[in-house]
Formats: structure tokens, sequence, C-alpha cells
């Protein structure tokens, strides 16, 4: 069996911190978009984001922004970037192959491994959005996961805090827990991750761990 992980807000708890300094970044253009509004968003990667806020905004993002995002978000980050809690004695105490695959781009997913203390816990198996042709929520990252890692689709499981990555894993045929543990999952997250497709919803490790161990029996 293999154990697929998103990263941003299942592994580190970034997603509010990354719409934070979007949110700073983008004032600083004259475009006014809120944390909330942005975290409409969230399991997206960068270029779909970017669109989404051009639509919100009713005007073209400048091309600064593409530069400037990540320096934005790394700074908040080496400030306040947390792991989920639980996230390291849960992935210590699995005995299945694991993987991230996130819709970030391979520096910001090393920063984040690193800053957290969990980068050598998947190393060398992490998968990011930039090598496939579609983004969540297509199933393009989730099986190139899978086939990297030789793992059939149907024999995996994705642990995913957001809309676009649950429809994304359910497309590419693998059982799917939402994750609602991160600090940017609100009361009426679980309903979305469950119409989404989510075989189960998990606002801990201790829960995630108990679903695995069902599944597996």
């Amino acid at each position: 069996m293999l154990v697929i992980f998103d990263c941003d807000g299942v592994l580190v708890d970034s997603e509010i911190l990354a719409a934070e300094a979007m949110s700073l970044l983008l004032a600083r253009h004259e475009i006014h978009v809120g944390v909330p509004e942005l975290l409409q968003f969230v399991g997206k990667k960068q270029a779909d984001i970017l669109a989404g806020v051009s639509a919100l905004a009713q005007r073209p993002v400048p091309g600064a922004v593409t530069e400037e995002l990540w320096p934005q978000t790394r700074a908040l980050f080496a400030e306040r970037l947390q792991p989920i809690e639980g996230v390291a004695e849960f992935i210590q105490s699995l005995a299945d192959k694991r993987c991230v695959a996130s819709s970030s781009h391979h520096e910001r997913i090393r920063f984040s491994l690193e800053k957290t203390g969990l980068h050598s816990l998947f190393a060398p198996h992490i998968f990011s959005a930039t090598e496939v042709k579609n983004g969540k929520p297509a199933p393009d990252l989730f099986l190139h996961a899978a086939a990297r890692m030789e793992v059939a689709p149907a024999s995996s499981i994705v642990i995913e805090d957001s809309t676009a990555g649950v429809a994304g894993a359910k497309a590419a045929g693998m059982k799917v827990i939402g994750f609602t543990g991160g600090a940017h999952s609100g009361a009426a997250m679980e309903a979305r991750l469950k119409a989404a497709g989510a075989d189960a919803i998990a606002a801990s490790y201790a829960e995630v761990a108990r679903i695995i161990e069902g599944w597996r029996a």
C-alpha cells in the first residue's frame, strides 16, 4: 500500500500563512484580495491561483507577483511555519510506502519540510505539480506519484485538505481521507471535502491512523 500526503495543510500548517503572504503582496500591487477569499484556492497550483485572483480582481495580476510571491511566503514560513500536530509520529509509525504529492513547487516543498523537520521522512519521494501537465483537481499528479512509487492507484490512500485534491485523488481511482486538522479548516470544510468525494474525514493523525487500520482490516 502507498500513502500519499499533500504538503500544505496536511504535513505543514501553511495555508493561512501562504494566503497572508499573497494578500500582502497583492496589496502592494493595488490588488486587494483578503485571506478568506484566497483560501478558496487551497490545493491548486500557483498559476491556477493567480488566474483565480485575476478573475476576482477583474484585472491581470502583474508578472512581478509571480517573482515576488515565494520570497514573501518564505519569509513568513521562516518565522511561523509549524508541522501539523502528530504528523511526524504518524509517519514514523507507517510500515507502508509513502510520498508527498503537492501543488507547490519543489523549492517551497523542500523549505517547508526542512523547516518542520519532515524532509528526511520522505526524500527522495517528493512530487510536485510542476512535473505534470494538469494540476489538481486533475488526477495527473497522483497518477504520476503512484507510477513513480510502483504502486497501483487502487492500492493508494491520499490524505488531502482541499476539495481540488480530493477530487483529483478520486479521479485517479484512489481512496481519500479528507483532513481537517489545519488551522485554515473551518466548520464547513468537512462537508465540502465529503461533497468532493472523500471516503473518510479526519481532524487529527490519531483519526487518520484509525481509518487506515480499519481499511486495512
